[in-house]
């Protein structure tokens, strides 16, 4: 089909007498082609044909309730109808995936107001800073915000990990002034590590960490930023306001800093939702948080291992030593700060330093003197008497080889005749 500005040149060039053929080779067409175009006196008519149904039609349904269900993968759902009969390709279902999560993406979602102590929001983010070498070295945020009044608390840590994670929720909680009654999390590993139905599944040690403190955790729903929109929006806040051209001297200096700023300007700013000043709204909620407990969470990382007969145990590559009574038992290693302590049930037998390298064997003079005292004790009979030994009297004195004691044969032809008695 050609545009009507082109048709129109077409019946220009007829009107002016050129054949068919001349006017084929000014427009760039074929001559038939303009023969029909002049013949018809118009344009042809875009006629769109009957759409053809797609080879995925008869899977619609299915994959409709399989996404409202969860966000499975569109891999996951591409095998799942091969097996019940699919004959197309993986792209098709792909591309209808995709449509489909961007629909329930769209979906229009209301703003919540949370009452005071009721709910607080957490989450991690990664920030950076630059060497004067030009390396970069990857930093990490935690923030935990009241979600009545938006008071926030946020540190810095190293590394992303369960202790660290759960070290700055015991900081958060004394900085804000108590525990709200839930705390909103998305499927970060820390919390959640899996799904059974629809369900999360919370990391085993979080679990008896949240329950020490008396809190609900709730996962969001699997690509659902938006749920916990009051801790997003604050990790923008921050790296704007605060770390964006931050002369970075190190975590402890930089936690210092982050502390003052938050005292000082973002818990004390106007907020743009609720209108009011973030610590007024903060002295508000805090009368409704829960107390924290006496005793702190004991969130050291905590293995099991078995000593072996040389009273030595292997934690990373490292030999450990333990007294020698709890030979053959698994004990308790409870590994933080550089310190493992270990327990047999709830009695601390040893605290080594944790090597920093692999290989060595890290021993205490006080328990090598009482591995020779152990050994010394247990040389004696275990029965407290003199235990008899089954020996062979043969073996010891050389008895298996009688000496024999030799008489004449002239001797034996007198037994023989009945001269003398045989018992002589």
């Amino acid at each position: 089909m050609i545009r009507w500005e082109r048709c129109m040149d077409i019946f220009a060039l007829r009107r002016q007498g050129l054949a068919f053929r001349a006017i084929a080779r000014k427009v760039g067409m074929h001559r038939n082609t303009v023969k029909k175009y002049i013949e018809e006196g118009e344009p042809s008519q875009y006629r769109k044909g009957k759409p053809r149904e797609s080879i995925l039609a008869s899977y619609y349904q299915l994959i409709d309730d399989w996404l409202a269900e969860d966000s499975y993968r569109a891999t996951w759902i591409y095998h799942k109808i091969k097996n019940l009969g699919y004959t197309g390709g993986y792209d098709t279902v792909k591309i209808h995936v995709s449509k489909i999560k961007a629909r329930y993406h769209r979906q229009a979602y209301i703003r919540f107001e949370t009452i005071p102590g009721l709910q607080g929001q957490v989450d991690w983010a990664d920030f950076q800073t630059a060497g004067p070498d030009g390396s970069i070295t990857t930093l990490y945020l935690f923030i935990l915000v009241l979600g009545f009044s938006r008071a926030m608390y946020a540190e810095i840590v190293p590394a992303c990990t369960l202790q660290a994670f759960m070290d700055a929720h015991i900081r958060a909680f004394r900085y804000l002034g108590g525990i709200p009654i839930e705390l909103l999390f998305d499927n970060m590993r820390h919390v959640v590590i899996g799904r059974t139905e629809g369900r999360a599944d919370f990391n085993i040690e979080f679990y008896h960490f949240a329950k020490h403190y008396g809190f609900k955790p709730v996962a969001c729903p699997p690509y659902s930023p938006w749920v916990k929109g009051k801790v997003e929006r604050p990790v923008d806040f921050i790296r704007e306001t605060f770390w964006r051209g931050y002369h970075f001297r190190g975590i402890e200096h930089a936690n210092k800093d982050l502390l003052d700023w938050l005292d000082q300007s973002a818990n004390c700013r106007v907020h743009g939702t609720h209108r009011q000043p973030v610590n007024v709204r903060w002295q508000q909620e805090m009368s409704s948080l829960s107390e924290c407990p006496i005793a702190d969470y004991d969130t050291s990382l905590k293995v099991f291992r078995k000593v072996y007969k040389d009273c030595m145990i292997s934690y990373s590559a490292t030999r450990y030593q333990v007294p020698p009574e709890v030979i053959g038992k698994k004990i308790l290693l409870k590994v933080k700060d550089g310190f493992i302590r270990f327990y047999d049930d709830d009695r601390l037998l040893v605290t080594h330093i944790e090597s920093a390298e692999k290989g060595n064997w890290t021993t205490d003079p006080r328990i090598t003197e009482q591995i020779h005292k152990y050994r010394q004790d247990h040389r004696k009979s275990p029965y407290g008497h003199p235990k008899a030994r089954a020996t062979t009297r043969g073996l010891v004195n050389a008895s298996l080889f009688p000496q024999v004691f030799y008489r004449p044969l002239s001797t034996y032809d007198q037994f023989a005749q009945g001269g003398e008695a045989w018992n002589n």
